[in-house]
């Protein structure tokens, strides 16, 4: 009965680990095509980007079609924050 409780839990939350939103700290790269591809593994599907305050601004959608804003230091490629669209 453990086995397919077990198995069943798997199964369910693996889509939900498979696409974790980029953390803070985070090395996404400097260049479009490379910070794209990250974020993407991430789950985390980029619609543009912007300079903002110093910063790389990725605006993105997850899985969930959730907006947020990725914030990428242009010199390391580091996420250095990461909060919902408003």
């Amino acid at each position: 009965m453990f086995k397919h409780v077990f198995a069943t839990a798997a199964l369910v939350l693996l889509p939900v680990t498979a696409n974790a939103m980029p953390a803070v700290g985070d090395t996404v790269g400097t260049n479009p095509a490379d910070a794209t591809a990250a974020l993407a593994e991430a789950g985390c599907k980029v619609q543009e980007f912007e300079a903002e305050d110093g910063k790389i601004e990725a605006k993105c959608t997850d899985v969930a079609n959730m907006r947020w804003e990725i914030y990428i230091d242009p010199k390391t490629g580091k996420v250095t924050n990461v909060k919902a669209d408003d």
